[in-house]
Parts: structure tokens; sequence; C-alpha cells
């Protein structure tokens, strides 16, 4: 479980604002989506690409769920048993664009 320090402070007394975090957490964000809009612009339209946004997003998506949702303050265990699902799903999203791709250059290459 997630522990909390708000038990420290005396009572009636409201905790700092956490501005500090928080603007380090929107930093990080808009890094990582000036990163894909850089991908975006210059490389071509492809399954390399794709994979690259389909890592960067679930990076995002991590992140903003162990800042907002508290993620990084559970167990470890907690923690992988989402980790890895999203990991074989960010797989088997790769794997999907990859085979989509071949199978739609195939049957352009086979009509024409």
């Amino acid at each position: 479980m997630a522990t909390h320090h708000d038990h420290d402070l005396p009572v009636g007394e409201i905790p700092k604002p956490q501005t500090k975090a928080i603007w380090k957490t929107f930093i990080i964000l808009v890094v990582v989506t000036a990163i894909e809009f850089a991908f975006a612009f210059a490389m071509d339209a492809g399954t390399a690409r794709n994979a690259i946004f389909i890592i960067l997003t679930i990076v995002k998506a991590f992140y903003i769920v162990a800042e907002f949702m508290h993620l990084k303050h559970e167990t470890k265990a907690l923690i992988w048993c989402i980790i890895l699902p999203m990991a074989l799903v960010a797989w088997l999203m790769v794997a999907l664009i990859s085979e989509g791709s071949y199978y739609f250059e195939s049957i352009t290459n086979y009509f024409n």
C-alpha cells in the first residue's frame, strides 16, 4: 500500500503544494511529446515510426500513471503486475502492425 505522511502535520494545517513535482512532470511530458513530433516530421510513415509512437505513448502513459495515480509509491509486485501485461500488449501491437503492413504490401503487389 502507498504510505502517506499527511499524519505528520498538525491538525488543521494544509500540506504545501507540490508544484515543483507537477512542473517536473509537465516538462518531461512536453519533452517526450516533442520527440514524438520530431519523429513524425523526420521519418517516413512505416512500421518503425509506428513502433516508436507506440513505445513513446506507453512511456507517457506509464509516467502519468506513476505520478498522478501514485503507482510509483506502490509495492514492486503490483508495479510488475501492471508493467508486464502492458509490455506484452505493446509487443502485440508492434507485431500486428508489422504483419498488417506486410500483408497489405503483399496484396498490393499481387494485384498490380
